[in-house]
């Protein structure tokens, strides 16, 4: 008989819904004023990819790569019973979604990594290209993702997108995680949080030349920045 039962724990539930928000983040702050921003999500995103790498190894049964990660029949297999009467019902990622999983790192870190290398000279021209190209890979992909996953819930007749947040899906006694870790999660808040708190400039809305309001007031007629100035001073906008 099917109960309530825990299959998402604490830590992969936060890293679910911190990369979403990074990449959000990092995607509508590229080509912006908000650069530093910008660089604090890709820095981000890149430490949590590696979490996830090593979690993907050592955490609970769902959250490891030996439990979702399926070969092309297995992928082809399920694809095609979503057509039948009885689609195939995984109690955690589906063949599909593990696909869009690995996908999503692997182009985290190729997107991450050429962000990083774009900065340096001898590869800004080449790499800026590149990069926005594998962002926008990567977009497509987790619209592609979040497409199934409506898709899959409605199937199933399951809330995918609730049982991210609670941790809580419909299945058999036994299939429910054993050791759910919370202190892991709790641990990856704290880095996350302390990374934002330490890293974070007084004044994220800068250029790269460090000047604080070089970027708020570039588009300011000259006559208007002196009081825009006053007012930025005074604490009014």
């Amino acid at each position: 008989m099917a109960r309530r039962i825990i299959v998402w724990d604490l830590a992969t539930r936060i890293f679910h819904w911190s990369l979403v928000t990074s990449f959000f983040g990092a995607y509508l702050s590229a080509d912006s004023d908000y650069r530093v921003l910008h660089v604090m999500f890709g820095y981000t995103i890149l430490g949590l990819i590696g979490f996830r790498l090593l979690w993907g190894f050592v955490g609970p049964r769902y959250a490891r790569f030996s439990e979702f990660v399926r070969g092309p029949l297995a992928i082809f297999r399920y694809l095609k019973s979503l057509l039948s009467k009885h689609p195939e019902h995984y109690v955690g990622h589906n063949p599909a979604g593990a696909v869009a999983i690995v996908l999503l790192l692997f182009l985290g870190i190729l997107v991450c990594t050429s962000g990083l290398l774009s900065y340096d000279e001898r590869w800004e021209n080449s790499l800026k290209s590149f990069h926005a190209l594998l962002s926008h890979c990567m977009l497509a992909i987790v619209f592609v993702h979040i497409g199934a996953a409506i898709i899959s819930g409605f199937l199933h007749h399951e809330n995918l997108v609730l049982s991210m947040l609670t941790g809580y899906k419909e299945g058999e006694a036994g299939q429910s995680i054993v050791g759910t870790r919370p202190w892991a999660g709790l641990m990856l808040a704290a880095a996350i949080a302390s990374f934002w708190m330490l890293a974070l400039p007084a004044n994220p809305f800068r250029d790269d030349t460090g000047h604080g309001e070089a970027v708020a007031t570039a588009d300011i007629p000259e006559k208007s920045q002196e009081s825009f100035t006053m007012s930025s001073k005074s604490g009014r906008f």
